[in-house]
């Protein structure tokens, strides 16, 4: 799919830049390569790695049992808050609409508020993302994966709540 925005710009500038001082089309292609792609290509190897994870393992007292379910819910949810902001939000803050950008900006904090929500579900399954000492090496990269999932979206969102969005 197609964007109406400029191409990336080199990732090493995004280390170096003052979130603040980026400009808004900077910061937008930064969420769109950073986070937005990520996500997409992080949520659908998760599942399954989740879904291997409670096939073999379902009766271990530990097995996060449910976990692929509430990745695929996680999942569908976050790919339709992504498109909100890609179809209507993000342009909308490109051509300067700030005024008319507020009700949007509001159900996006909303559904960030969601999002987080499903975060603390998922440590809720996964004892805080911790393996179990004996687990097989499916597990285990599953874990890691949903650390840095964890991780990557907590940032991606204190990045549009305290910067895009102030603005």
């Amino acid at each position: 799919m197609s964007h109406p925005f400029p191409p990336r710009l080199d990732a090493e500038k995004f280390e170096s830049a003052t979130w603040l001082d980026t400009p808004t089309e900077e910061l937008i292609r930064h969420i769109l390569s950073r986070y937005h792609q990520r996500h997409r290509e992080q949520l659908p190897e998760l599942i399954r790695l989740a879904r291997r994870v409670e096939q073999v393992h379902g009766g271990h007292p530990e097995c996060p049992n449910g976990l692929a379910d509430h990745l695929c819910d996680v999942y569908q949810a976050l790919e339709s808050h992504m498109l909100k902001e890609e179809q209507i939000l993000f342009p909308m803050l490109l051509r300067g609409e700030r005024a008319q950008a507020g009700g949007p900006i509001s159900v996006m904090r909303f559904e960030h508020e969601q999002h987080d929500e499903g975060l603390h579900r998922l440590r809720q399954l996964t004892n805080d993302i911790q393996p179990p000492a004996h687990s097989c090496n499916t597990w285990r990269t599953l874990y890691q994966g949903l650390e840095q999932f964890s991780r990557e979206l907590l940032q991606h969102i204190q990045l549009e709540n305290e910067v895009l969005f102030t603005r």
